[in-house]
């Protein structure tokens, strides 16, 4: 049955889930490449669109009426200052490795759209970091696949372990990211 569903929505399927959920979506996608499922380059290309439109949609949700949009949603309101305040002392570093801090899907491009980061700006950073963080998830996701050995069979028997395992990586690599970064701040703080 999933098999079927991959060979007819496969690479659609893909890009819905990177724009609603990235890591697990393109992690699962990439894993089957070396059963013939899915090819690297469109699964790297897929997973970048949908990246790409999501965080578009919420740069230009930022960009256009951010602030009213954060009033309108005191759970962000909370989570919204750090970031912003993080944002404007790291612009650079956040531009180029936004895409790989998990659990800051939303918020991340509403603060840059609200930063008032040109539109111009904002589409070489997502389209260099879309691409980059698209091609590194694929090879990780590849090389899962193909060292393990995980089948169609492996998701429809044990969907549930894999994607606790995919996220549980995902968590990883943002913890891990996160943790280079605040030592980068507690470093600069100290100068």
């Amino acid at each position: 049955m999933m098999e079927g569903l991959i060979n007819e929505f496969g690479y659609f399927a893909l890009m819905v889930g990177t724009f609603f959920e990235g890591e697990i979506a393109i992690l699962t996608a990439s894993s089957l490449i070396h059963r013939g499922f899915f090819d690297f380059p469109f699964t790297v290309l897929a997973a970048f669109l949908g990246s790409f439109i999501s965080d578009w949609v919420y740069y230009l949700i930022g960009r256009l009426n951010g602030k009213k949009f954060i009033i309108n949603h005191p759970k962000l309101q909370a989570r919204v200052a750090p970031v912003t305040d993080f944002f404007h002392h790291h612009k650079f570093q956040i531009l180029f490795s936004y895409r790989f801090l998990y659990g800051f899907r939303v918020i991340i491009p509403l603060v840059i759209g609200m930063s008032g980061l040109r539109p111009s700006s904002y589409l070489f950073y997502s389209i260099v970091t879309g691409l980059m963080w698209a091609t590194v998830v694929s090879t990780v996701g590849y090389w899962t696949g193909r060292l393990l050995g995980i089948e169609v069979k492996s998701f429809e028997e044990h969907f549930i372990l894999i994607v606790i395992g995919f996220a549980t990586f995902g968590l990883l690599i943002g913890y891990t990211i996160k943790r280079i970064t605040a030592r980068g701040i507690s470093h600069e703080s100290q100068k």
